[in-house]
């Protein structure tokens, strides 16, 4: 099942991530793909305020892993992109299959870490401030999550 949504700017980008964020449980696992400036971040960033996380939200790309531990739920927000190269096991999938929700950013690159079931969020920018969202839910519990989205 996909569901599709266009976003005219930032603030319908918020709009989505909010909606999607009261829906979101403990154990749940979201991957975001894109391209660099998509708006990934903004779209997590927009989850986790909506989950009472006050602090501003940057990308973890140099760290790997950021975590919120003040939120309703923990959440794990995971960017994967520096471990294009990589083999080594560094303890992700506590994270990825943990008591909270986690967000994966470049899944690509720790393909082999998602053996559990997750909602899929493509994100095209085009071009300004628009961006086309497509999420995508191949498990009933994540399609039931997406039919109440929509």
């Amino acid at each position: 099942m996909n569901y599709k949504f266009m976003s005219r700017n930032q603030k319908d980008t918020l709009r989505l991530a909010k909606t999607l964020a009261k829906l979101l449980c403990a154990h749940d696992v979201v991957t975001l793909t894109g391209d660099l400036g998509a708006g990934k971040t903004t779209f997590v960033s927009g989850v986790l305020h909506t989950l009472g996380v006050k602090e501003d939200v940057i990308s973890p790309t140099f760290n790997i892993l950021k975590c919120y531990f003040d939120a309703r739920v923990p959440l794990y927000h995971i960017d994967a992109y520096r471990l294009e190269d990589s083999n080594k096991d560094i303890g992700l999938e506590e994270y990825i299959e943990g008591d909270g929700i986690a967000f994966i950013e470049w899944p690509n690159f720790i393909a082999g870490l998602l053996k559990i079931p997750h909602l899929e969020i493509d994100i095209k920018n085009l071009g300004g401030t628009k961006r086309a969202f497509t999420l995508k839910a191949k498990d009933s519990y994540y399609q039931k999550k997406l039919k109440e989205l929509a």
